[in-house]
């Protein structure tokens, strides 16, 4: 069985307080030996850097989610940007645009996605970009961004149109699928994961969010991105392992912090 890495996933949500421990022993099972736990808040980046700290198998990534824009405070974004430089620390983020919740006003939402991305420049890390129902402000983000040099990121649990795909792979960066992948009638997201160029493609879970079929509307966790690693490489025409050589190879060429 070929190991997987979870690119993505959200270790430190009270859905797992209490079960971690099992949860990662079942990860570890399931052939996952690495997982990139995701800050939304600066609260939430200290967590998951804190749980990175205490488990080799995972690494932390930092920054503040759209939706949380309206409580962030120029002082936690100092202490972000500190955070940063930590070698747990792998990723910038997740950041990017949501105007599905609405809660947040797009010019604010689109001045954070330049400091998320300018700050992973400045600590040579990729960036996360989160997408809801906002791909043309997403395209308009990272091509003003890539006027000022080569992109590195990825495009997390994609759900987004084919041209959003294509314009984040030819500014440089990879595209991750979740459980949304799995399920059956989304066809159109299967066809767009079968055009990926095999050097840019990632599997997460989002846990404990989307998990894949069987277990929709479930809470998911890390062990389950084998599931919807097994949808995308039938897509593809692989097998399970081949699929899975090729994603972990991808991650650890994204996230070159992970060893």
């Amino acid at each position: 069985m070929a190991p997987l890495f979870d690119t993505h996933a959200h270790l430190h949500e009270e859905a797992f307080r209490g079960d971690l421990e099992a949860l990662l022993e079942r990860a570890r099972a399931a052939g996952v030996t690495r997982i990139v736990t995701v800050g939304t808040t600066l609260e939430t980046s200290r967590a998951s850097l804190a749980l990175a700290e205490r488990h080799p198998e995972l690494w932390a990534a930092v920054g503040i989610h759209p939706n949380y824009l309206l409580e962030a405070t120029d002082d936690a974004w100092e202490e972000i940007r500190a955070l940063a430089a930590h070698p747990r620390v792998v990723a910038v983020g997740e950041t990017g645009i949501d105007q599905y919740w609405k809660t947040t006003p797009l010019e604010l939402q689109q001045q954070w996605f330049q400091r998320h991305i300018d700050l992973a420049r400045e600590a040579e890390l990729p960036f996360i970009v989160h997408l809801r129902d906002a791909d043309d402000a997403v395209i308009a983000g990272l091509e003003s961004a890539g006027r000022a040099g080569p992109l590195r990121g990825v495009m997390h649990s994609f759900t987004g149109r084919i041209d959003t795909a294509q314009t984040a792979l030819r500014l440089g960066l990879h595209v991750s699928f979740a459980g949304m992948a799995t399920f059956r009638n989304n066809h159109a997201l299967r066809e767009i994961a079968r055009g990926i160029p095999a050097d840019r493609i990632v599997v997460e879970t989002d846990a404990p969010y989307l998990a894949p079929q069987p277990h929709r509307g479930k809470r998911n966790e890390p062990a389950h991105v084998r599931l919807t690693a097994a949808v995308l490489a039938e897509t593809r025409g692989l097998s399970p392992d081949d699929f899975a050589r090729m994603t972990t190879a991808n991650a650890l060429a994204l996230f070159p912090r992970v060893v």
